[in-house]
This record gives structure tokens, sequence and C-alpha cells, in this order.
């Protein structure tokens, strides 16, 4: 049944009717809002993560190069966590060495830092790269890629399993257009670095060998970077069998759209379709943003050591609309019990403001606990009685 799956998957064959799959359904009504050619494609508000457009989201295909979203996912996620930093040593192995498709040409025992290695994954898609990478962050390919599968069961990415770390067609590795959409987005929030790299044109960087000192070109396989306007990223792929997909990232008046195109059948459509998407995006899109004051807002604590807690506002308040709905009617409620009782602990949920648009409730931020209150015991409320009393 494996081998099926992965057969099927591989020559583009629907699943529909193998998988029931339940697709989140895009925002807009309309059957064909845009065009696009390419057989699977979403298109993300990433911020908020909401869909705005989707054709076939949840059709597992090939990924091909795509798939380096996640190997520079858990390169940054190292960086962060300071497994490692970009200026360390990564020596390439013979392993790293033999890898075909995409590459810089990296010779065994040559070695890079890690941040030039970034740039080689980032802008040329070199699979040379990426394997020597997963081999410094994780030991060995191998145990890379089940990190790349945790990383992605963890971000809800149902439809992906991931064999290598550089997108060569293998038997069992696949995807779909909605999961490479949640990873383009993790990446772009939690390590918006990627874009000083995945927007860089042209660069060079220097092969050490025996052989001696030599400069070698890195070109940019996202022609959007220099077509398209707002473009700021992300990630090409193309494989026989994949054909020739696109993470495509863009930002325009504060707003951040993913478009995600798979299974085009060649270069100048997966670009077409992706600019149309993102036009159609920014076209659309209007974002109502709302930070809520601070102030001085406090609720009455029972039992507690503390008569009362201050209270703040978890994060900022963001609705995205592709309808036209008119901002000015947004109402906000603050919905807050009359006290709490203690033990509090800091951050703890204590309330909400609940943001509506008409009748519908379009969301909502939660009021959180700045400090912790202590639950009183006898010997407090003992200490109470002689303060008022001695005065």
């Amino acid at each position: 049944m494996h081998i099926l799956l992965s057969l099927l998957l591989c020559f583009q064959i629907t699943l529909s009717s193998f998988l029931p799959l339940l697709p989140q359904p895009a925002l807009e009504d309309d059957a064909a809002p845009v065009s696009v050619t390419a057989p699977s494609a979403i298109l993300m508000e990433a911020d908020t993560g909401t869909i705005i457009y989707e054709k076939n989201p949840h059709e597992m295909r090939c990924p091909a190069s795509i798939t380096k979203i996640m190997t520079l996912n858990l390169i940054f996620d190292a960086i962060e966590q300071g497994k490692i930093s970009l200026t360390d040593t990564v020596t390439v192995s013979e392993h790293a060495a033999g890898m075909g498709g995409s590459q810089v040409y990296l010779e065994a025992g040559e070695t890079q830092d890690v941040e030039t290695m970034i740039k080689c994954i980032s802008i040329a898609s070199a699979n040379d790269a990426s394997v020597a990478m997963a081999e410094f962050v994780g030991g060995s390919e191998e145990a890379f890629v089940a990190q790349m599968n945790e990383k992605a069961k963890s971000l809800g990415m149902n439809e992906t399993n991931f064999i290598n770390c550089c997108g060569l067609d293998v038997e069992g590795h696949y995807t779909s257009a909605y999961d490479i959409a949640l990873m383009s987005r993790e990446l772009t929030l939690k390590h918006p670095q990627i874009h000083d790299y995945c927007t860089i044109w042209m660069d060079t960087i220097t092969h050490n060998t025996a052989r001696g000192s030599q400069e070698f070109g890195l070109a940019n396989t996202n022609k959007l970077i220099r077509q398209y306007e707002y473009a700021t990223g992300l990630k090409t792929g193309s494989t026989g069998l994949a054909k020739f997909c696109l993470s495509a990232t863009a930002e325009k008046d504060g707003l951040e759209l993913i478009a995600v195109i798979m299974g085009a059948e060649n270069p100048k459509d997966r670009f077409s379709d992706a600019a149309a998407l993102l036009n159609y995006g920014f076209s659309k899109c209007r974002i109502y943003t709302d930070d809520p004051k601070e102030g001085n807002t406090t609720i009455p604590i029972k039992r507690g050591k503390e008569d009362s807690l201050s209270l703040s506002y978890k994060n900022q308040f963001q609705y995205i609309s592709v309808k036209g709905e008119d901002f000015s009617a947004i109402t906000k409620e603050l919905l807050l019990p009359e006290y709490v009782e203690a033990p509090v602990k800091k951050n703890d949920k204590v309330g909400e403001i609940v943001y509506m648009l008409g009748n519908e409730k379009i969301g909502s931020v939660e009021l959180i606990a700045q400090q912790d209150i202590e639950k009183a015991d006898f010997s407090h409320y003992l200490m109470r009685v002689f303060s008022s009393y001695f005065g």
C-alpha cells in the first residue's frame, strides 16, 4: 500500500477518492476569482494564516526543492537555540558532495561557514549544501529528516512525509500546497531574516580546495525577485516528477502573502500563476488592526495576598477582509468576571476583549495576569488584622 501510494503521488494522480481530506474553505465565494493554470495552489495571508484562495490545496504531490523550506526552518531553529552559529565551520562529506540536481559543486573535505551554506541553499537551491547542513545540524541526513518530519507534525502538516532534506524525487517523499504554506509561514514569521538571503539576486562563494581557491557564482532561481515589485522570497523547486513548484512571498502596505504553486508545466507558468495570486490577494485584502490599550486595568482578588490584579492584553488583534466589509462597524466588548480567586499565575487568562462585525464574532484577544498572586493563608489574615488594629 505504501509503494502504491507513493507511485500515485509522484505521478500526480489525485488521491481525493482514496484519502478523504477536509480542506479549509477559502474566504472568497467566487468559483474562479483568479485564473491559475497549475493543478494545485493556495494563497495565504501570513500573519493570521487566513486562506484567501485555494485550488486542490490538500492534494499530495512531489515537492522538489520546496522541501528546503523545512530544511531552512531547522537550520534557523538551531541558530536561535544556540546550537550552531553563522560563523561555524561546516565540513562537506562524501555523501553531501555526491548529491545530484541543483548544486554549487562542493567537494568532499571542503569547508564553508554556516552563513555561506544558507546562501547556497536560499539563492542557488543547492542540494549539496542542504545535505552538508543536515549532517552538521542533525548528525546525519537521516536524523535530520526525522527532525523535519517531527517539525512538520507539530505544524499540522498532515499531508507531508519527507525522505530527504533537498527534494530529489524518491519514493514516499511528498507534501501538499497547504502544508507548504504552513512551513513557509513558520519560516517567514519565526525567522524573518530568511528574506535577507532569499532576496539576493546574485552573489559569489569561494571554493578553497586542494586544487586552490576559486570563485563560484550564485544566481537566484526565483525570478519573481526581479520581476515582481513586492516579492520577498521564498523558494523554487523543479524535478521531472514534481514539475515546476514555487512558494512565493510578498509584502505590500503591511500585508504579507504566501502563494504556493505545485505542478506547473513550465517555469513561466509557475511565476505567472504566483504573480496572479499575489495581485489578487493585494487587490482584495484589507487588514483591520487594533492594539488594545493596557491602561490601568485591574480586577479584584478574593482570598489572595493582594487585593487586586493588574491585567494586560496578550497580543495585537488583526482581521483580514476580502469582502469589502466596513471596518467602522467593528465593535469591541470587554468581558471580565467580577473578581478572580487566588492563586493566580502570571500570564493566566482572566478575560478577553471580543470583536464583532454586525452580529458576527470576528475574533478576540485575551486579558492576562501581569503577576503571580499567592493564596492568602491564616498568618496573612492575622497580619492584616494586626495591621488594621495597630494602624
